[in-house]
């Protein structure tokens, strides 16, 4: 387990780990946060985003995580993140929530990059930051 550079906050919590990976902050969400999550597992996200800036965030979302609730607490960290200019990326292999983060993602600021696959959005990243 890593060591967390936000007071009060673990890096692995019930919903929500993160890692350090070539760069990028890579979040990984384990657990369907549901209706009543969704402003905890944002604010998470968006705390990590900004300790962690400037690098590139990646948001792995697990199949077990795979629902509208976990895709509107990305986009609501999403919209929160865009002033920070940072990378903010997302890797689901569930098309409905692929579908769901591409329909409704904030335009202004930095855009949303939605990919199927985490090795190719890992190497995107990465690539794009450097």
């Amino acid at each position: 387990m890593h060591t967390s550079p936000l007071p009060g906050l673990e890096a692995e919590v019930a919903m929500l780990s993160h890692r350090r990976e070539h760069d990028v902050l890579v979040l990984t969400v384990r657990e369907d946060p549901g209706i009543n999550g969704r402003a905890e597992l944002a604010t998470r996200i968006m705390d990590f985003t900004q300790a962690y800036q400037p690098s590139p965030v990646l948001v792995v979302i697990n199949d077990g995580a795979a629902s509208p609730a976990t895709a509107s607490a990305v986009l609501r960290a999403h919209r929160q993140c865009s002033d920070l200019n940072v990378l903010f990326s997302v890797a689901t292999h569930d098309a409905p929530v692929r579908r769901l983060l591409e329909d409704n993602a904030d335009s202004r600021g930095a855009r949303l990059v939605v990919h199927p696959r985490v090795d190719v959005a890992l190497e995107s990243a990465y690539a794009a930051a450097a």
